[in-house]
C-alpha cells in the first residue's frame, strides 16, 4: 500500500491568476502547501500535479529546484490529471489536497486518512467535505486508486471532469463513501482559509506572518488567532465561493 497526495494546481485562476506561486516572506503559496503535507506521518510521498499550458513551466521548474516530483497533464480534465499523476506515482491509495490549501494541517491529513485506513474495507472514499463542518481550506479526500479509476471510465461530462473527484462524491449509490464531520474544537465552518481572491490573501499573509516564528503551527493556532481578530477573520467573510455550488452549500 503506497499513500500519496495530490496537489491540483495552476496558474490560471480567474479570479487571482498566479496565486500558487504568490509569495509571503520570499515564499510561494505552493511552498507553504508542500511543507506542511511533509509533515504528515502518514503520507508515503507527494506529487504536484499541473497542466501541460506552458503558463505551469515555473510551477515545474519550482518543483524540480526542491526536489517534488511533477506530473503534467490536462489543463480542464482534473480528473485524468489526478489518475495520472498517481499512476505516475504508483499509488495504490489517492489523497487529494487542493492547491488552493497552503494552510493545510498535516495532523488534519492524517486524521482523514486513518479515518479511511481504520474502516478501508468498506469504503472507497473518504472525506471532509462532502458537507463542511471543518474550516474551508482545510480540505482532504482520500480514496482507493482503484474507485479513482473506475469514475474515469464511467464519466463523460468534461464539467464533472473537471471538478475531480465529483463523479464519486455524487454517487453513493456506486461507492461506499463516508463524510467526516469535524470534531467540535475544528467546527468552524464559517472561517475562510483557501485562497481564492486578494481579500483572502490578506488573511493568509496575516496568519503567515503572525506565526513566522513557528512552523508547526497548526488548525488550533488559526482558528485561535481569527476568534481573537474579527478585524481579519471579517476580511473575506462575504466572498462568493464557487464550491457551495457543488456541495449545495
Amino acid at each position: 500500500m503506497k499513500i500519496v497526495a495530490s496537489i491540483q494546481v495552476r496558474m490560471g485562476s480567474t479570479r487571482f491568476p498566479g496565486k500558487a506561486m504568490y509569495e509571503i516572506s520570499s515564499k510561494p503559496l505552493l511552498g507553504y502547501l508542500i511543507s506542511r503535507l511533509k509533515k504528515s506521518k502518514l503520507l508515503d510521498d507527494i506529487v504536484v500535479a499541473t497542466s501541460t499550458n506552458k503558463e505551469n513551466d515555473v510551477i515545474e521548474n519550482y518543483c524540480k529546484k526542491n526536489n517534488i516530483s511533477c506530473y503534467r497533464g490536462d489543463e480542464e480534465d482534473v480528473l485524468s490529471r489526478i489518475l495520472e499523476s498517481l499512476e505516475y506515482m504508483n499509488a495504490t491509495i489517492g489523497v487529494e489536497v487542493f492547491g488552493d490549501c497552503p494552510l493545510i494541517d498535516p495532523i488534519v491529513v492524517d486524521y482523514i486518512i486513518n479515518e479511511f485506513l481504520n474502516d478501508i474495507n468498506d469504503l472507497d472514499f473518504v472525506g471532509n467535505d462532502l458537507k463542511t463542518t471543518f474550516p474551508p481550506g482545510m480540505e482532504v479526500e482520500v480514496f482507493k486508486l482503484s474507485t479513482l479509476k473506475d469514475s474515469n471510465d464511467r464519466v463523460n461530462d468534461k464539467k464533472i471532469r473537471e471538478h475531480g473527484t465529483l463523479f464519486i462524491r455524487q454517487n453513493p449509490n456506486l461507492y461506499k463513501i463516508k463524510n467526516i464531520v469535524a470534531p467540535e474544537k475544528w467546527n468552524y465552518p464559517e472561517l475562510e482559509l483557501e485562497v481564492d481572491t486578494k481579500e483572502d490573501i490578506i488573511v493568509i499573509s496575516e496568519i503567515f506572518n503572525y506565526f513566522q516564528n513557528n512552523d508547526s503551527f497548526g488548525i488550533d493556532d488559526i482558528i485561535k488567532f481569527l476568534i481573537n481578530n474579527p478585524k481579519i477573520n471579517n476580511i473575506n467573510k462575504n466572498v462568493p465561493r464557487r464550491w457551495k455550488m457543488i456541495r449545495g452549500e
